[in-house]
């Protein structure tokens, strides 16, 4: 059970939806998942990331090559613990794990329970086993398990640059800790546990197609589909987390990118793709600051 965290659930889960916020951010006009974001000569590159890219995808569309080659810093929303750090592990399922004494049982309706049963029992697994786990940690469990069921698992495009990054010494920051992810995964789907694995368990069938066509409109930049693919099913999902997992998120990131101006490193912040896209998303944020915004 390693690995599991939010970015991977908030890719099946959706991008935020995409609007044209500037006369380059149509679908007509895009070729990748890649912004640059500039104020006068200072500029600041932003990639859209995708967290589940199978190794089928490689290599990247070209731009994402060309501006790491470029960049002296690698930003990235999080620096994930290595596998054999048992104490962070240890952490992190204590976090998205029920108090002794409740379980998923005392949260969803027999009848949801049941259907995750169900669906458990093609990896020989059941319900009973997953149980002391809350819906969030349950929900990325089910999305990781079916995209590997489907031949579509990967770390993905932020470890990837991860690991590039340290093979070529670049510089490497972070947006969040690792704590505050896990604060926020422990939290998904409160109040809505029985919708959250109701509507994933609803979803995952149909996760081959909407993965697959999820990272054609990444690849393409094209921001309408990724809107019409996925933040209709981050929303039926889980509504009342959209908020914390998007829109705050993105409020608190701006600044940080405003404050890579000014200095002599060239940055490629790397973001899951749903924080590109969208109403209040980082770019439309900063282009609101009077950036201006160019998608390449």
């Amino acid at each position: 059970m390693k690995n599991f965290s939010l970015r991977k659930l908030a890719l099946a889960f959706g991008f935020a939806a995409a609007t044209s916020f500037t006369q380059h951010a149509s679908a007509d006009d895009a070729q990748t998942s890649v912004w640059k974001v500039s104020k006068g000569e200072d500029i600041v590159y932003v990639g859209g990331t995708i967290h589940i890219l199978p190794i089928s995808e490689f290599p990247l569309p070209a731009d994402f090559t060309e501006v790491y080659e470029k960049s002296d810093t690698l930003v990235f929303e999080v620096k994930l613990p290595d596998p054999t750090d048992i104490a962070a592990q240890q952490k992190m399922m204590s976090k998205v794990s029920y108090k002794e004494g409740k379980t998923l049982k005392d949260d969803v309706s027999e009848e949801t329970y049941n259907a995750l049963n169900a669906y458990l029992s093609n990896f020989g697994a059941t319900a009973d086993q997953l149980a002391r786990f809350k819906p969030g940690m349950i929900a990325s469990m089910l999305v990781s398990m079916e995209a590997q069921r489907v031949q579509l698992a990967g770390e993905g495009v932020d470890a990837y640059f991860a690991q590039l990054a340290t093979r070529d010494s670049k510089h490497t920051e972070y947006l969040e800790t690792l704590d505050f992810q896990i604060e926020m995964m422990s939290k998904l789907g409160e109040g809505e546990e029985d919708r959250l694995i109701s509507e994933t368990l609803r979803t995952l069938p149909e996760l081959k197609s909407m993965l697959r066509s999820t990272i054609d409109a990444w690849r393409n930049g094209n921001t309408k589909k990724l809107d019409e693919l996925v933040i209709d099913t981050f929303k039926r999902e889980s509504p009342t987390s959209f908020e914390e997992v998007f829109t705050k998120r993105n409020h608190n990131w701006v600044p940080q990118i405003e404050a890579m101006f000014g200095d002599d490193d060239a940055e490629f912040v790397l973001v899951g793709a749903g924080h590109l896209v969208g109403e209040d998303n980082v770019l439309a944020l900063l282009a609101e600051k009077g950036y201006t915004i160019e998608q390449l």
